[in-house]
């Protein structure tokens, strides 16, 4: 058994396509079936259904493909040990979840100062798409949710809990009346929002159903950056975590007012729970813990300009 076998009936299993799965590995697609057979034959069972095309895996194939993901890992996590007496290289796999894409440059900068020669793949990826990722040893770490759903079999280091916030068009607040905003309030505001598929929106909706408020969404969309324009340019307002609004640092042209009764959600990475932790991971991690992250966005929400001027209409 080789390890480009293995590496074969990984790339097989990602691209679901044997063409596709040769071109990546380099190799023609005959060559690539010949190593899978020959896997099979030494193994002495079947792995990949065929048909005119790939139609998946059998049973006993799926087993093999979650020792191939893990045989492969294991390898790639010995040559980093091997290597992390020396300058710390490779590329560190990160999914992110969509409103944290922001805050994670904060993480790498650090990472950044300790390893200069770190790469850093990062993905926006769903919270179920990263534990897949994760569990099936296509990411090394996960910047995400922390709840029992999350953090079940996962190594975990919480870094901030971040708070829902109100942001509106420069203008449209009145500046002597200052505070929160009442989720019940916001009824006839017209909105922003991340896209209904993905679970910050999940969350924005159900505080608004709790507070019996139906808000006018006039625009959807999978990108925070799209929001602020819409916000920027459009009049709209949005609702978003305070983490990213300290990030981009755009109070000087929109209005963030808190919400009553206050959403927060615990943010931090999670990470397979091995016994000794892959040299990259543990260089991330260390660069996480080290910053105060919390104490760095709640002081955003202290700062005194374009902050707590409640829009007009909202108690």
């Amino acid at each position: 058994m080789f390890i480009r076998q293995l590496n074969y009936l990984v790339t097989l299993a990602k691209e679901q396509h044997f063409a596709r799965a040769a071109e990546l590995c380099n190799v023609t697609q005959p060559a690539l079936s010949s190593a899978i057979r020959s896997l099979e034959n030494e193994l002495g069972l079947v792995i990949v259904r065929r048909g005119r095309r790939f139609l998946g895996f059998t049973e006993e194939g799926e087993r093999v493909l979650g020792w191939a993901r893990q045989t492969i890992a294991a390898l790639d996590h010995m040559r980093q040990d091997v290597c992390a007496s020396n300058l710390l290289t490779g590329t560190v796999r990160i999914g992110v979840i969509p409103t944290t894409m922001p805050v994670v440059s904060l993480i790498i900068a650090s990472c950044r100062e300790a390893h200069p020669m770190l790469r850093y793949a990062v993905r926006s990826l769903s919270s179920d798409a990263i534990l897949r990722q994760l569990d099936e040893y296509e990411l090394d770490v996960g910047f995400t949710y922390l709840d029992d759903h999350t953090q079940a079999g996962f190594e975990v280091l919480p870094l901030y809990r971040e708070r829902y916030v109100l942001v509106s068009p420069s203008g449209s607040g009145e500046r002597a009346r200052t505070g929160a905003a009442r989720w019940d309030a916001l009824g006839d505001l017209q909105f922003g929002l991340l896209d209904s598929s993905m679970q910050n929106r999940q969350v924005i909706n159900a505080a608004f159903r709790r507070a019996g408020v139906q808000p006018k969404v006039v625009v959807e969309a999978d990108s925070l950056l799209t929001l602020m324009s819409n916000v920027l340019h459009a009049g709209l307002h949005t609702v978003l975590p305070h983490s990213v609004l300290c990030v981009n640092d755009s109070t000087g042209r929109d209005t963030v007012t808190p919400l009553e009764p206050e959403l927060t959600r615990e943010i931090g990475l999670i990470a397979r729970d091995l016994p000794s932790r892959p040299p990259l991971v543990a260089a991330l991690w260390r660069a996480a813990k080290h910053l105060d992250l919390q104490t760095r966005f709640d002081a955003f929400l202290d700062r005194p300009h374009a902050i707590g001027e409640v829009p007009a209409g909202v108690s």
